[in-house]
């Protein structure tokens, strides 16, 4: 028999579209300004974001902003959400600024914050957030009407008719600096200006302007999350030392915040201070895991995770640790897919995993597992198709494999021909590339002078832009350490200790340049300047993973010292840190929330009832939504490739167990209607708006063992079932795998702590 669930209910629910009586909950296919349901009574801009009410945080600094509000709680909420601003936790900032207007709706202050909360620039629904301030600017002080109006000036001149966006790149920020000039000056005790200006001011104005400002602030308020935040942005960089103060004391303030502890980390590694950097960017994800474990947060919803991820990878290869790195990068392309947030061929998380797995496998030299068939998951896309022929050239080339090198390098030349204009990405290093790979060819087929020229070439142009690509850097070698060896190779010590001197000038520490200096420096009798390069590289590469070629080199040369740091403070050494009070080191996907609701007949139905089995869990609105009906039907017809995925689909509604029996009698149906009329299945699982106090729709997929592998919550229901069946198929190939780099990571954790204590 043909199932008939979603007819019957189709005609059922359109008749009781017409007698319901629930205000700005209704379907609609036309024009009428009535609510899908699970949709926001505001418009789509609330549809996105967070749905549930914010908590009080901890270890997250403060700040305090002064505003106009009829509810004195209100003055809390916008403090910590400002104060999350300031260390750009946009999504956690604007729930606070959601919850404002839920307790006073006609807060033109937190309509203000929302406008702020959607990232630094602006977009449409920050435009949307900020008209609304506008309306109410009349209602608040003189002091919050400056800020308002300093944004509407900004980013948006004109908020009726046809609306002119100004973005960053057309000068709103720097036109925004100028607005928050004339407030610092009418209101000098304003903390808030002072920093917002500072934000605002970063990389267009005075560093040393930026740094009497942040005294300023310090003065006063010595412990302004936003100062010493924004002072760090101010000297990133080479002069990164002149930050170090701030380094200390914001990611102790606000360690709950994984931006907080990424960006001492972003300091302490462009001064070559490799071991403290990587003691922060390792807390840095870890604090991000257990936010994501505790608050049901995918990776492909949390900002700065894949970013702090890669980064981390990219200084444990500058500490020689390419093991912990590989298996970082393999762990973000591991996470779950999501065809908006996280798409398999261009998703930033996957992305950030390629990046740095295909920079550690070339930077040691892993030629035979480049080679390897399925080691590393190319895309169908072009940026993939440059990388791998640059990759496969260089491994082709030192593996002597000269047809194959060849037909590569060819490959990749023609890539440059074709690659359109919009592939920015696969462009951007796309020349160095030629040039790497042309010049080993040229050494290789014994042409020095060729070769030299060639990665002379690229080694200038790749150090004259290290700064500006430094977040982390995307490509895998330092061409003049390639050259210095080359040099060393041909017996030219001189030279070779020249280009890896140039080197360790930027890449400060580098534990490459540094291996080439010994060998170099000891070719040319200057032993005690060798012995100083070895003790540099025994301090950076003090945990090294065993058997690299480069330290074996140094160490063959027999020299004696002790490890020798010259950073501009004391270090503590990173494998001996035991940093699992700040979270995991490998993400894992979060417990399941319980289950407790009620079939037709009213028995109670828990997940325990699965365990062994693959679960999808839908939080639908009822059979008087349309939209809900749709998905229901389309799983209903898709039921038997869930079913041979050993996929158990459970549907939950607000909607009561008789209710549920009753449209069941109306026709046959694949999965189990399950009851949860107070909703708080709902709640536990995220699928209901604190704000609003409406249901939302909830598309989860849960593992046998009980953890939730991939969700998707909001206004519409999820209808990709393509999509959500091939990600059953990728976790069910990939759990025994993830199981092991759990095991794994746990291990290496505790090696780790067996080490001792900090030095």
């Amino acid at each position: 028999m043909k199932r008939q669930f979603h007819r019957v209910t189709l005609s059922t629910l359109l008749l009781l579209s017409l007698v319901t009586t629930r205000v700005g909950a209704q379907d609609t296919d036309n024009d009428d300004p009535v609510v899908k349901l699970g949709h926001s009574a505001h418009g789509e801009s609330f549809d996105e974001g967070p749905r549930q009410k914010p908590w009080k945080m901890e270890d997250i600094g403060s700040s305090h902003f002064p505003i106009t509000t009829s509810v004195p709680e209100v003055q809390e909420w916008f403090d910590q959400g400002n104060t999350l601003l300031h260390s750009f936790w946009y999504w956690e900032a604007e729930r606070n600024f959601r919850w404002c207007l839920k307790l006073d709706p006609d807060c033109a202050m937190a309509y203000w914050g929302l406008a702020r909360s959607t990232g630094r620039g602006m977009n449409e629904r920050a435009l949307d957030f900020l008209a609304e301030a506008v309306k109410r600017k009349d209602t608040v002080s003189e002091r919050e009407r400056m800020y308002i109006e300093a944004w509407e000036t900004a980013f948006a001149p004109q908020l009726s008719g046809a609306i002119e966006l100004m973005d960053e790149e057309r000068g709103g920020s720097e036109k925004l600096a100028q607005e928050l000039e004339l407030i610092c000056l009418a209101y000098p005790d304003d903390v808030e200006a002072k920093a917002l200006h500072m934000l605002y001011s970063l990389y267009d104005s005075s560093r040393l302007g930026n740094e009497m400002i942040a005294q300023a602030i310090f003065r006063k308020e010595p412990f302004h999350p936003g100062a010493h935040h924004y002072r760090i942005h101010n000297w990133d960089g080479p002069e990164g030392a002149e930050a170090l103060s701030s380094c200390e004391v914001y990611g102790q303030l606000a360690s709950y915040i994984g931006h907080a502890n990424h960006m001492p980390g972003h300091i302490y590694s462009g001064i070559g201070m490799w071991h403290e950097g990587a003691i922060w960017m390792d807390r840095a994800t870890r604090v991000e895991k257990r936010y994501m474990q505790e608050q049901l947060v995918f990776p492909f919803n949390h900002w700065n995770y894949a970013h702090n991820r890669n980064y981390l990878s990219y200084i444990q290869e500058q500490l020689g640790m390419l093991a912990m790195a590989q298996d970082g990068a393999r762990q973000l392309i591991a996470a779950p897919l999501d065809p908006k947030y996280n798409p398999g061929d261009n998703g930033y998380v996957h992305g950030q995993g390629i990046t740095a797995l295909r920079r550690g496998l070339v930077k040691f030299e892993r030629w035979d597992e480049i080679l390897e068939e399925g080691s590393i998951p190319w895309r169908e896309i072009k940026e993939d198709e440059v990388w791998r022929a640059y990759m496969e050239s260089l491994a082709n080339l030192y593996l002597g494999n000269e047809r194959a090198a060849v037909d590569s390098m060819i490959a990749l030349k023609e890539l440059e021909k074709s690659l359109p204009d919009d592939e920015w990405a696969a462009k951007r290093f796309l020349e160095r590339m030629l040039l790497e790979v042309r010049g080993v060819r040229a050494l290789q087929q014994g042409d020095m002078i060729a070769g030299a020229s060639l990665l002379e070439t690229g080694a200038a142009e790749q150090l004259a832009s290290f700064d500006d690509e430094n977040d982390p850097p995307g490509y895998p070698r330092i061409l003049s350490n390639v050259l210095g060896e080359a040099y060393l190779d041909c017996g030219a010590p001189e030279l070779a200790a020249a280009c890896f001197e140039r080197t360790l000038e930027t890449v400060i520490n580098d534990g490459f340049a540094l291996s080439g200096l010994v060998e170099a420096y000891a070719e040319l009798g200057e032993q005690e300047r060798a012995a100083e390069a070895w003790g540099r590289l025994s301090f950076v590469w003090a945990d090294a993973d065993p058997g690299l070629r480069w330290m074996e080199r140094a160490a063959a040369r027999g020299l004696v010292s002790e490890p020798i740091d010259l950073s501009p403070k004391e270090q503590r050494n990173y494998a001996s840190q035991v940093l699992t009070a700040m979270g995991p080191q490998t993400w894992t996907p979060y417990a399941a929330p319980e289950l407790e609701a009620l079939d037709p007949d009213q028995n109670e139905v828990t997940l325990d009832d699965y365990f062994g089995q693959n679960v999808v869990l839908v939080f639908y609105i009822g059979e008087a939504c349309v939209h809900c009906v749709e998905q229901l039907d389309a799983i209903d017809e898709r039921i038997g490739d869930f079913e041979k995925r050993n996929v158990k689909v459970l549907a939950v509604s607000g909607d009561s167990p008789e209710k549920n029996k009753a449209s069941l009698k109306m026709g046959e149906l694949g999965f189990r209607l399950l009851s949860d009329p107070g909703f708080e299945n709902a709640r536990r699982w995220r699928s209901f708006d604190d704000f609003e106090e409406i249901e939302l729709h909830s598309t989860n997929f849960i593992d046998p063992e009980g953890n939730v592998r991939w969700a998707r919550t909001g206004g519409d229901p999820f209808l990709d079932l393509d999509f959500l069946l091939a990600e059953i198929d990728r976790v069910n190939e990939t759990v025994p795998a993830v199981a092991a780099v759990e095991a794994s990571a746990e291990v290496g954790e505790d090696s780790q702590a067996a080490q001792g204590g900090t030095k």
